[in-house]
C-alpha cells in the first residue's frame, strides 16, 4: 500500500480449533473465517478447480450491492459477506467503482471522505444457486472518518461457528446474528482514529464462546473479549500500540488457549480466558497488517512496510519479553508482505513482497528458501492472501489474473486464469467450490463436468 489502504486488507483470524483428524468436523469442511478452518490459508478437505474463466467452471456469478473488501466465509449451504451500501446514491458496485476512479489523484492519495450515509449490511448467499437468502441492514450512518481510496467501510471479515455469525464494522458496530439473519446482540465499542485516515480492517477472532476484537488506533488502544451469545464483556486489556490492522489468532498450546496478535510495537500472546499477557516480542515494521499463522507450537509473524521482517516463534519457550531470545527460532529480513497474510501449507511459508506479485517460499522449520523469489508475470499487484487446497496454491491478483501453483518445493505453474473483475478480498473455498469476491461480483467457481478444460 505504500501507506495505503490498510483497511482493505482482507484481514484474518485463526478463530476456530477443529477436532484434529476428524474429516467430518464442520470447521474443517467449511471456511468459517477469511484464512480458512485452520487459520493458515489451507483448506484440508477442499478440492476446487484449477482452471476457470468467464465461460468455464463458473457455477454462478452475482453482483453484490455496495462496496466491501471483506472476504466471504462459508458455512454448509450459505456464503456470508458484509458490505457498505451508499444510502443516497446508486448502490451498484460498478457505479461506486467508476465514481472512485474519477477522483483526482490528490483525492485518491488522501482517501475517500465520509460524505455519504452508509447502510452497513450482512448478506447470506445460497451456496448452490447464488440467490441472496437474506440481507440485514445493521446500521445506517455517515462514517465518522474516511478510508483510503483502495479501501472500504466494510473491510473486516465476518466469522461464524455455525451457531452465531459475527459481523464486525469497527466504529460502526459489532453484531451477533443467527444464521437466519436475526439480530442477537449488538455492541458499540467507540470510534477509531486510524493513521492518516486509512480506515479499519482488523477482523474478530472466535473461539468457543469468546469473540476477541483488537482495537489498535491513534487513540487509547485495547483488546476486548466478548461473550459470543450475549456480546457482553469477558475481559478488556489496554494496549500500548498505534494503528495496526492485523487480526488475532487463537492457538492451543500446553493445555492453554492463547490469543496472539502482531502489531507495530510488539507481537503479544495473551491468555484467552483472562486476557493476561503471557509473552511479547519486538521487531515488526510500521503499519503491521498481515495476520499470524501457526502450526503446533510454532507461530509465524510478518510485516513489510518500511522494512521487512518475518519471525518464527516457539511457544514452548515463549514467556515474558522474548525479543532476541531462543524463543525466536529464526527470522527473515527481505521481500515480506505489506497487505497479504502468509500462507502456511505443506511445511512451507508462501508470501508476497509488499503488494506485488513476487513470491517467496520458505521452509517453515528452517527458514531456508525452497526456491528463489519468483515473479508472477502480468499480475499487476496483490492484496488478497494466498490459499491452498489439494496440493495447489491459489494467488489472486488485483487485475483479475490468478495463478495456480503446485504446493511443493519446486516452482510449477498449473494454470493461469482471468476474470472480468478486480480482486482485493481473499478467496474462500469449501468442498469443490472456490469463492472469489471482486469489486463488483461474487463468483462461485466449481467443476463443470461438461467443460473440456476443467481440472
Amino acid at each position: 500500500m505504500r501507506e495505503i489502504a490498510v483497511s482493505l486488507t482482507v484481514t484474518a483470524i485463526l478463530a476456530i480449533q477443529p477436532v484434529a483428524g476428524d474429516p467430518a468436523a464442520p470447521y474443517e469442511r467449511n471456511w468459517p473465517q477469511w484464512r480458512g478452518p485452520l487459520g493458515t490459508g489451507r483448506a484440508p478437505y477442499a478440492d476446487p478447480p484449477a482452471r476457470w474463466d468467464e465461460a468455464t467452471n463458473i457455477r454462478w456469478k452475482i453482483e453484490l450491492p455496495g462496496k466491501g473488501l471483506s472476504s466471504p466465509i462459508v458455512w454448509e449451504d450459505l456464503v456470508f459477506v458484509t458490505t457498505a451500501i451508499p444510502a443516497t446514491r446508486s448502490n451498484k458496485a460498478e457505479d461506486i467503482e467508476q465514481a472512485e476512479r474519477n477522483l483526482p489523484e490528490w483525492r485518491r492519495r488522501s482517501g475517500i471522505a465520509p460524505e455519504r450515509v452508509i447502510e452497513f449490511a450482512a448478506l447470506a448467499v445460497d451456496r448452490d444457486s447464488g440467490r441472496i437468502r437474506w440481507r440485514r441492514i445493521l446500521r445506517t450512518e455517515a462514517p465518522h472518518e474516511g478510508t483510503h481510496a483502495d479501501g472500504s467501510w466494510a473491510s473486516n471479515s465476518p466469522v461464524t461457528d455455525g451457531r452465531v455469525l459475527i459481523a464486525h464494522f469497527g466504529s460502526s458496530g459489532t453484531y451477533g446474528l443467527d444464521l437466519d439473519g436475526n439480530l442477537l446482540w449488538e455492541r458499540d465499542l467507540g470510534q477509531m482514529t486510524t493513521r492518516h485516515g486509512f480506515g479499519e480492517g482488523s477482523s474478530p477472532a472466535l473461539d468457543g464462546d469468546t469473540v476477541v476484537i483488537n482495537w489498535d488506533h491513534e487513540g487509547p488502544s485495547f483488546m476486548v473479549a466478548l461473550n459470543s451469545a450475549t456480546g457482553k464483556d469477558l475481559w478488556r486489556v489496554e494496549r500500548d500500540e498505534v494503528t495496526s490492522w492485523s487480526t488475532p489468532i487463537v492457538v492451543k498450546h500446553a493445555g492453554r488457549r492463547q490469543v496472539i496478535v502482531n502489531a507495530t510495537g510488539r507481537t503479544r500472546g495473551y491468555d484467552l480466558s483472562t486476557g493476561d499477557l503471557l509473552w511479547e516480542a519486538g521487531g515488526m515494521t510500521v503499519n503491521t497488517i498481515p495476520s499470524p499463522v501457526a502450526t503446533g507450537s510454532k507461530v509465524y509473524v510478518t510485516s513489510g512496510f518500511r522494512g521487512s521482517t518475518l519471525q518464527a516463534i516457539d511457544l514452548a519457550s515463549a514467556a515474558g519479553d522474548i525479543t532476541g531470545s531462543r524463543a525466536v527460532l529464526w527470522s527473515h529480513d527481505r521481500d515480506t508482505p505489506y497487505v497479504p497474510s502468509p500462507l502456511l501449507s505443506g511445511g512451507r511459508l508462501y508470501f508476497l513482497k509488499l503488494n506485488t506479485a513476487i513470491l517467496s517460499v520458505l521452509d517453515a522449520q528452517t527458514g531456508e528458501p525452497s526456491y528463489p523469489p519468483k515473479r508472477l508475470e502480468e499480475m499487476t499487484g496483490v492484496y488478497a492472501s494466498p490459499v491452498a487446497a489439494e496440493g495447489r496454491v491459489y494467488i489472486v491478483g488485483r487485475n483479475g489474473l490468478s495463478y495456480v501453483l503446485s504446493d511443493g518445493p519446486e516452482f510449477r505453474v498449473q494454470a493461469r486464469n482471468s476474470l472480468d473483475d478486480r480482486f482485493d478480498a481473499s478467496p474462500a473455498m469449501a468442498g469443490g467450490d472456490l469463492f472469489l469476491r471482486g469489486r463488483r461480483n461474487l463468483y462461485c467457481i466449481a467443476q463443470d463436468p461438461q467443460s473440456s478444460t476443467a481440472e
